[in-house]
């Protein structure tokens, strides 16, 4: 299939554009950064020279691809203007028959102890927005509709799991501040299973399909922060830490999430095999540098 990709060099694109070449399909990727094409031709994509604001181009290359994967975000204030304009530039250009495969987040069914992709919406106010654009994508008329909404994802050393050990130390012995209370589970998953997961819906999921990416692993932030502290020197001391100091991101960190993601598995056959969070945490792969 010739897909159109979006955050080609991003935590979750990065691995995305490997799995959809190494399953058949080719890409043409959206790159905004000079310095990074290189890497992405040589990762076996074409690459189109822009950013998610280019709204002309996007409806031409949308126009040009039998699907769109869209894995790219501002991740800021200007995330819910950006994404709905990109998402209403690509419903403009997307042939009929052609996919839109979105990436949202499990942030927005807020605190719950057994999420699916059933569980209401409650979601905190830096991720309210995403419902209105995700339902409308999803009724769109005429088109392959896909959302996939990711857990805490980790792999590479990078994204939210650093969190864990840029905590301050306190007390005597020094103790590592957990994100939080500690108590709040984090659901997770590795990219490279998430990229997998891109892939088989892409292949077999049916219009208006939504898909939690989650592997089924949901460690405590408690349990994060020890072996954080270990891998720090710290001798797995730990204490709780009140959350202003990242704002609504903060807000959002404290969400208490488990999940199991077994909707992915029963329908499209994905099989998450990559070590836990907490073993990757262990092996070293977030220690400072």
């Amino acid at each position: 299939m010739n897909v159109f990709l979006t955050g080609a060099t991003g935590h979750i694109g990065s691995a995305v554009l490997p799995a959809l070449i190494s399953a058949g399909h080719s890409v043409t990727a959206l790159v905004r950064s000079p310095e990074k094409v290189a890497a992405v031709r040589a990762a076996g994509a074409e690459v189109v020279a822009g950013d998610l604001q280019d709204l002309d181009l996007v409806r031409r290359s949308a126009a040009t691809a039998e699907a769109v994967i869209a894995t790219a975000s501002p991740g800021d204030a200007t995330s819910s203007v950006v994404e709905t304009a990109f998402a209403e530039a690509v419903l403009d250009g997307l042939r009929p028959g052609a996919t839109f495969l979105r990436t949202g987040g499990v942030w927005v069914h807020g605190s719950a102890p057994d999420i699916t992709e059933d569980t209401p919406r409650n979601a905190p106010p830096i991720v309210a927005w995403r419902e209105e654009l995700d339902s409308r994508v999803l009724a769109a008329a005429g088109i392959r509709s896909i959302l996939i909404e990711p857990g805490t994802v980790y792999g590479n050393g990078i994204g939210i799991p650093a969190q864990v050990f840029a905590g301050e130390r306190a007390g005597d012995p020094a103790a590592l501040r957990l994100v939080g209370p500690g108590t709040q589970h984090w659901t997770s998953v590795h990219v490279d299973d998430l990229a997998e997961l891109y892939v088989l819906a892409l292949e077999r999921a049916e219009s208006g399909s939504v898909y939690l990416g989650v592997s089924g692993d949901n460690p405590t932030v408690r349990e994060l922060g020890e072996v954080a502290s270990h891998r720090l020197g710290l001798g797995g001391r730990v204490v709780a830490e009140e959350l202003g100091r990242l704002g609504g991101f903060g807000e959002a960190l404290l969400l208490d999430q488990q999940a199991t993601g077994e909707k992915a598995r029963r329908e499209l056959g994905w099989k998450p095999s990559r070590r836990s969070l907490v073993e990757e945490l262990a092996a070293g792969a977030y220690d400072p540098a």
